[in-house]
């Protein structure tokens, strides 16, 4: 029995053996490598030991001296600055970058991020009043901008310039900014095009820092937000992106900020921390902040030095991140039913879901959790303004913008990639949408895109993962998009009969080679379905990612099983 569809990726053999002799690793790490990308020993060097140095030039970037030179000017004349972020972690973490850099040499400094409810995504209008009512001369937006012509305009007839740090794919004319720098601009010469709305926030600090004869290494301590950035924004983790994320683990274990030191104290986190720390630790909780309430909270905790108001500011927090998980879980639950109860829905290739009551913070989880469960690209809206808001999430091989750009007359606007996007439509035009989307999904979901796929990096026996192994393994972190964590596959396996159901559907795993006395212990998260219906004593197949997790002293190796089905018959 199989719920997923498996795919071994293919490696270059020949260059792989050649790999293994040189750097002395095992074939199946230097296959790993190959399928990275990395063709010779010394792109295996710099991949294995990141070095700051080896960061480009922020100069490069369209826009850079401008925007240092007109950020010194604002220096020289005591100019307030106004930092306007987005509200998720990308968008707080550059606000708190960049306010932790500059601080340091002016005072003038203030910060906005827009009410999600009341002014949505982007640079709004009430930020540019704000500016304005405040005396702010120069405005650097992070992680928005690119896209804001409107705002940016009119901050320049009040007076008030723009740098723009964004990372988004522009559309139509550049702003009428001092600087616009983005490395997606189609003129942009930058090398690296992945980096987060923080990743340039910091190519900015950089350039400021070397304008002034600061080394690197005194930017260190800004690298623990830009790892929670590249993170929690799952942008590529390859190129700067790694190298940068590599550094701010480091920094997250040894040196943690106050306020960031007292969120992992709260979450029970200890280090060495890891992606997952972030992304589903850190993030959570940060996000939080903008999703139930006021983003700026989530600033202040970041920027807090004093130990007791970080730990007043971190509960505040994560009381506000147990409202979400609250409201997200009940939200799920309706949401799936919902699903399940509409006529032949195992049918339909796409889900579209309205509930004016639903809240706005969360319906964009709720869109992942149906496209995880259904694995079909999924809309969730709710009303807001007289306008039905919603969040949209894909599957891969199905381009969901792509496909809302054939809906579009039947929206206000809309914007995203082919994996996740926003829109706004009348509530009276979401039956034919509907029906619109459905009828475009039938049409592009092929039976390949309709089941999920375990992409298999190599088959493995149980006894190579030996603790030798797992070390050199762990050099390939941090794993992230462009730079998986590799999901190996173990045949002939079978349960010890120590194996149990847990519950909410997962199994806990007792497992060994038929032909094998050595045990492994795992989990398979959503898999107790498909571990039941497994025959008696029958061998079977696992894939899985591997972990060497450490409780109460003691280090042991854990399968993270991501799919089992029937072994082959003899």
């Amino acid at each position: 029995m199989t719920t997923s569809r498996w795919i071994v990726l293919p490696a270059n053999e020949p260059l792989a053996l050649r790999l293994s002799m040189e750097l002395r690793i095992p074939l199946l790490l230097s296959r790993l490598l190959t399928q990275r990308g990395i063709t010779s020993v010394e792109s295996a060097q710099s991949f294995f030991y990141p070095d700051l140095y080896d960061l480009h030039n922020p100069f490069l970037m369209n826009g850079m001296d401008t925007a240092v030179a007109r950020i010194n000017t604002a220096v020289e004349k005591r100019e307030r600055i106004l930092l306007y972020g987005d509200y998720d972690v990308d968008g707080t973490t550059s606000v708190a970058l960049m306010y932790s850099f500059l601080s340091g040499f002016h005072r003038n400094l203030d910060f906005y991020l827009p009410d999600r409810d009341k002014e949505g995504y982007g640079v709004s209008v009430a930020g540019i009043e704000y500016a304005r009512q405040t005396n702010c001369k120069l405005i650097i937006a992070m992680d928005c901008g690119i896209k804001a012509n409107d705002a940016v305009t009119l901050a320049k007839s009040y007076g008030i310039d723009f740098i723009v740090c964004d990372h988004h794919l522009p559309e139509g004319g550049l702003p009428d900014a001092i600087a616009n720098l983005d490395p997606k601009r189609p003129d942009c010469p930058y090398p690296y095009k992945e980096l987060s709305g923080c990743g340039i926030a910091f190519k900015l600090v950089q350039a400021l820092a070397m304008h002034h004869n600061m080394p690197v290494e005194e930017l260190t301590s800004l690298l623990d937000l830009l790892a929670m950035s590249i993170a929690c924004d799952i942008v590529p983790m390859t190129g700067e992106n790694r190298v940068l994320t590599h550094f701010g683990l480091l920094c997250l274990q040894y040196h943690p900020r106050t306020g960031i030191a007292a969120l992992l104290e709260y979450l029970q986190k200890k280090p060495p921390f890891t992606i997952n720390d972030l992304v589903f630790g850190l993030g959570p909780i940060i996000n939080a902040a903008g999703r139930l309430g006021d983003a700026r909270d989530a600033v202040y905790t970041m920027l807090a030095e004093d130990a007791e108001m970080a730990k007043k500011a971190a509960g505040e927090l994560a009381v506000r991140n147990e409202q979400r998980r609250a409201v997200d879980h009940a939200t799920t639950v309706a949401a799936k039913i919902r699903v399940q109860e509409s006529p032949e829905w195992e049918k339909k290739k796409s889900i579209v879901l309205y509930d004016p009551l639903w809240h706005k913070g969360i319906i964009g989880i709720t869109a992942s959790r149906m496209t995880e469960t259904f694995h079909r690209p999924a809309v969730v809206l709710m009303l807001s303004a007289d306008r039905a808001v919603g969040s949209a999430r894909s599957v891969p091989g199905f381009d969901l913008y792509a496909a809302l750009r054939k809906c579009e007359d039947l929206f206000y606007h809309f914007g995203g990639h082919e994996h996740a996007a926003g829109l706004q439509m009348p509530p009276e035009n979401i039956p034919a949408f509907t029906e619109r989307f459905e009828k475009i999904a039938q049409e592009q979901m092929t039976p390949e895109n309709s089941v999920p796929m375990v992409e298999i990096c190599s088959a493995i026996r149980l006894e190579e993962l030996t603790p030798e192994f797992i070390r050199l393994l762990s050099q390939f972190e941090p794993f992230g998009p462009g730079n998986r964590n590799p999901v190996f596959s173990a045949t002939n396996v079978i349960d010890t009969s120590k194996s149990r159901l847990l519950n909410n559907n997962h199994v806990r795993l007792s497992l060994r080679h038929a032909d094998s006395e050595q045990i492994f212990k795992g989990v398979g998260f959503g898999l107790g379905e498909a571990f039941s219906a497994l025959k008696a004593n029958q061998p079977f197949d696992i894939a899985f990612n591997v972990r060497e997790e450490e409780w109460r002293g003691e280090r042991s190796i854990t399968l993270y099983v991501k799919g089992i089905r029937q072994g082959a018959r003899e």
